[in-house]
C-alpha cells in the first residue's frame, strides 16, 4: 500500500478544503493518508512518503506564507526530495498564478518529480474543483 503525505497551509479554509479532496482522491484508490497541517508537519513525514502534496494559498505578492509554509518548504532542499513524486496546490484571490509557477520551478530545482503543474483554484472550490483535486490525489497513488 502505498502512503501518500498531504501537507498544507491555509488562511481561510479553500486550501484545506483542496487537501481534504485530495486526502480523499488518494484513499479511493488504496492509499494510506496522512494529512497534515505544516504546523503539525516535520521534513520526514515528505521523506518517508512515497508521494507528497504540498498546499499553499496565494499570500501577499503572489508568494507561499512565509511563517510557517515557506521555512517548511526551504527545509525540503534535501538528497531525498530527488525524484519523489509531488503535487503541488493552493486557492488564490487576484493575480495569475506566478506562487504556483515559482513553486513548481523551486520544486524542480530541488529534484522532485513533479506529477503535474500545480493545481491552483481561485476562491474556494466548488465541486468541479474539488473532483479535480480528487483526480490528483488519485494520480499521486498511480506515481
Amino acid at each position: 500500500m502505498k502512503k501518500i503525505t498531504v501537507i498544507y497551509w491555509s488562511g481561510t479554509g479553500n486550501t484545506e478544503m483542496m487537501a481534504e479532496a485530495i486526502a480523499e482522491g488518494a484513499k479511493s484508490n488504496g492509499a494510506e493518508v496522512n494529512l497534515l497541517n505544516v504546523a503539525n508537519a516535520t521534513k520526514e513525514d515528505v521523506f518517508n512518503a512515497d508521494a507528497v502534496a504540498l498546499g499553499c494559498s496565494s499570500m501577499g505578492a503572489e508568494v507561499l506564507e512565509e511563517e510557517e509554509m515557506e521555512p517548511f518548504v526551504e527545509s525540503l532542499m534535501d538528497e531525498r526530495l530527488k525524484g519523489k513524486p509531488v503535487a503541488l496546490f493552493g486557492s488564490y484571490d487576484w493575480g495569475d498564478g506566478e506562487w504556483m509557477r515559482d513553486w513548481d520551478g523551486r520544486m524542480k530545482e530541488y529534484g522532485a518529480d513533479l506529477v503535474r503543474e500545480g493545481l491552483i483554484i481561485q476562491l474556494t472550490p466548488e465541486d468541479e474543483g474539488l473532483e479535480e483535486c480528487r483526480q490528483l490525489g488519485k494520480k499521486l497513488v498511480e506515481g
